[in-house]
């Protein structure tokens, strides 16, 4: 199982929210680029990074920070306001080897679809936000009455071979992850799922390993040294 560990950006910081709600924000890193680094020293070889303030407003703000943290040497992940074709030749421009689609993939799945297509199913990925089994956007503060499953499963219709799936009620909470919700979603669909939000500790990795689940993004519990990333990722095999 890949560990991807997370750095979440918000007005040039690194942050932490609790739940997905903005107004928990809390700064849990001086620079990315040193963040970054460490993950990369303690063995990962992937890197999920998040623009807040694309992801709730739609415009990016923290380019020139991302560009940087590609540097590092991880595979790159972004999420957060990538809307549009334009937006994604802008992040693949930065370096960003995989981009994650994630409102505008229930407001507009021919834009899915039409990624895909474009830049292939290695490089896009979904991204599956639901509170209470229902599918939210816009920085997950929009319900879209839509089921988790049911959207993967549309997802995976249109071509997408890479699921990101995160249970909001879990979120930076420490509580473990959606061990249920995650094992439906891998009955449902054949992509690649990726779990995040809930990790709590070096066992909840071990018991997502168990599950097949095919990768996991850490998050607080490294910031808040409740997990040790080297660990888990000898734990987890090779990256």
């Amino acid at each position: 199982m890949i560990i991807i560990p997370a750095i979440d950006l918000k007005d040039g910081k690194v942050v932490r929210l609790l739940k997905g709600d903005f107004n928990t924000v809390q700064q849990v890193a001086d620079d990315p680029v040193t963040t970054a680094q460490a993950f990369y020293e303690a063995g990962a070889r992937y890197l999920h990074v998040v623009d807040l303030d694309g992801s709730k407003d739609g415009v990016r703000k923290n380019s020139e920070l991302v560009k940087a943290v590609t540097q590092v040497g991880l595979k790159t992940e972004l999420g957060g306001g990538i809307r549009s074709m334009q937006d994604l030749e802008e992040v693949f421009a930065l370096g960003v080897w995989r981009a994650i689609i994630g409102s505008a993939a229930v407001s507009d799945p021919d834009f899915v679809k039409a990624a895909v297509e474009k830049f292939g199913s290695e490089r896009i990925a979904v991204g599956v936000d639901a509170k209470d089994g229902l599918v939210r956007t816009a920085g997950w503060v929009k319900e879209e009455g839509v089921n988790y499953l049911d959207f993967a499963k549309e997802m995976e219709a249109l071509g997408v071979k890479n699921l990101i799936f995160t249970d909001i009620d879990t979120d930076g909470a420490l509580t473990g992850p959606s061990f249920a919700r995650l094992k439906f979603l891998l009955e449902g669909v054949g992509c690649s799922v990726t779990a995040a939000g809930g990790v709590s500790c070096n066992a909840d990795i071990q018991s997502l390993v168990r599950m097949g689940v095919d990768a996991a993004i850490v998050g607080k519990a490294w910031y808040v040294g409740a997990l040790d990333l080297k660990q888990a990722i000898e734990e987890a095999g090779p990256q």
